[in-house]
């Protein structure tokens, strides 16, 4: 930084590269942010709450009170459920001096800029495809997460059913009125998450008949 103080540090542990961003402190200076080469990443915001989260199969963008904005998968992760989340472009402000640009999991760059110079560390991964096989499997979706999503379907569909109704008053027309197709299919994912994830015979009918009331 202009004060002196570290700013990035790029380290080796045995296999990997550690490039690891600080706050400007002279001393006990919190990290900022945290990316290694075998695809776990994190972004921290100024209070210490995690503001990024990547791994080898995707990511997360946090709020400051740990409520998730977004979250997307990696185009060659392996996902055994749920639909595949693209990634939107993501550019953050660590402080001041630093940025972090997300495009892709091998386009991730941090960008050091201080009294007219710049520095960029690419901090991106690549998982190769002979690796695939050996990705840990992800992360079941609690019940919260499975209980919102139906009621999001169930409300989506209950908008559109109020649309069709205002649209056409007749009675008789609102039987023959079918969901969009985006509805379908996302019903019928969320159907297909109930039998493939770790949950209770009792939470799956809720879900089930949320989803399908």
């Amino acid at each position: 930084y202009p004060s002196g103080n570290l700013a990035v540090i790029v380290v080796r542990e045995k296999k990997e590269l550690i490039c690891i961003v600080q706050e400007d402190t002279p001393n006990n200076a919190g990290i900022q942010a945290v990316f290694k080469s075998n695809g776990r990443s994190t972004c921290y915001y100024p209070n210490g709450a995690v503001w990024i989260t990547m791994t080898i199969q995707g990511g997360q963008y946090l709020d400051q009170a740990g409520n998730r904005v977004r979250r997307w998968t990696w185009p060659n992760s392996v996902v055994s459920s749920g639909p595949h989340v693209p990634l939107s472009p993501i550019f953050i402000s660590l402080n001041r001096h630093v940025g972090v640009r997300i495009l892709g999991q091998d386009k991730i760059t941090v960008s050091f800029l201080a009294m007219g110079q710049q520095a960029k560390f690419n901090v991106g991964t690549k998982v190769q495809v002979s690796g695939i096989g050996r990705l840990p499997p992800p992360a079941r979706l609690g019940k919260d997460e499975l209980l919102l999503l139906a009621f999001r379907v169930r409300i989506l569909r209950l908008c559109d059913r109020l649309r069709g109704c205002l649209n056409f008053p007749s009675n008789e027309q609102w039987e023959k009125m079918q969901p969009p197709a985006y509805l379908i299919t996302q019903t019928l994912k969320i159907l297909q998450l109930c039998t493939t994830s770790d949950i209770s015979d009792e939470l799956r009918s809720s879900v089930q008949a949320i989803v399908n009331a």
